[in-house]
Parts: structure tokens; C-alpha cells; sequence
């Protein structure tokens, strides 16, 4: 069963299938809370991961780059001890090393959607050498997963779906490569 079949109607993937999932982002802070929640996905359910969003805002100062790179030890143990994130401690790490990170990228693109814009279209095996070689804690699935909820690649609803014919309104960066084949 694909998610466009068991997301509707489900109080966490309804909303995020209906409104979120594979919709364009372009905010530094919303990519960085999808990388950072994708990141703290792995080996767990996207259920886990929805329930604790707040908790997750909460913890990183709303994802500001700037405040989360700026952590310290204090920090990193508030977040080791708070019940209501993901108290992994290479995935709370892996955010405080990777917003210290996007502040570079900043510097040389001007914003996280800037780089990603810079380096598409790539196949989704040179994005995840590319993120292995940028960020902390980014294998195959996390990367693949965050580029396709942002809508850098194809492939979170079936064409038969409403909520793909949304995203098609919305030119995503995968479907502008596609009309131009």
C-alpha cells in the first residue's frame, strides 16, 4: 500500500500527505527541520517522528540555523535529556554540526534552497555522495527522503493522486527537469 492509500484520513500523515509531503520548500528553516526530522527518522516510524514535531520545534529554537549552531554542551545534554525529541546522541549532533554547516552554505550560496537549486538536477546517487560530503548523518534513504518531500525529486504521490495535481501547480524542481526531457 503507498502512502497517497494509507495517509488520507490518519490524524498525523493526513495532514502531512495532504499539505506537506513532496510540496516545494524554500525557507532555510523549513528545509533544515525536514533535514533534521528526516535525519532523526532512521530506524523509526514517520508516525514517531510526526507526533514529536512540536517537541522537535521546541528543542532547536523553531530550527533557526543560526541558534542551533550556536549550541553548546549545555545544549547538546538539554536535548540528550528531553523525553520529547529523539535522544539519539549522533542525530543530536548530527543537527548542531549540520546548522553550523548550512551557515557556510549560507555564506556561498546565500540560502540553503540556493545550494540545493545550485547543484540540481543531479541523479538521487550523486545527491547522497554530495550530502555525504556536506553534511553529518546522511545516507541514501534520509537523502532520498528529504529531497523528495521538498520536492527536488519525483516520486511522493502517484499520479493519480489529488495532492499530486497541487504539487504540479506548484512546480516543483523535479517536474521543471522532466517537462524540459
Amino acid at each position: 500500500m503507498s502512502y497517497c492509500d494509507a495517509a488520507p484520513g490518519h490524524p498525523f500523515h493526513g495532514p502531512y500527505h495532504e499539505a506537506e509531503y513532496g510540496f516545494p520548500l524554500k525557507g532555510d528553516a523549513a528545509l533544515f527541520e525536514r533535514l533534521v526530522l528526516e535525519i532523526n527518522q532512521a530506524g523509526l516510524s514517520w508516525l514517531t517522528i510526526l507526533k514529536k514535531r512540536d517537541a522537535f520545534r521546541a528543542a532547536y529554537a523553531g530550527f533557526d540555523i543560526d541558534k542551533v549552531a550556536a549550541f553548546k554542551a549545555k545544549d547538546r545534554d538539554r536535548l540528550l535529556k528531553d523525553a520529547g525529541i529523539i535522544r539519539n546522541r549522533l542525530k543530536v549532533e548530527a543537527a548542531i554540526e549540520n546548522a553550523r554547516r548550512l551557515q557556510a552554505i549560507r555564506e556561498s550560496h546565500g540560502s540553503f534552497a540556493g545550494w540545493l537549486d545550485a547543484h540540481h538536477p543531479l541523479p538521487k546517487e550523486q545527491w547522497v555522495k554530495l550530502f555525504k560530503q556536506t553534511f553529518r548523518f546522511t545516507g541514501g534513504e534520509i537523502v532520498g527522503e528529504f529531497l523528495m518531500s521538498t520536492g527536488y525529486l519525483p516520486g511522493a504521490h502517484r499520479v493519480d493522486c489529488p495532492v499530486y495535481r497541487t504539487i504540479q501547480r506548484l512546480k516543483p524542481a523535479w517536474m521543471l527537469i522532466e517537462r524540459k526531457k
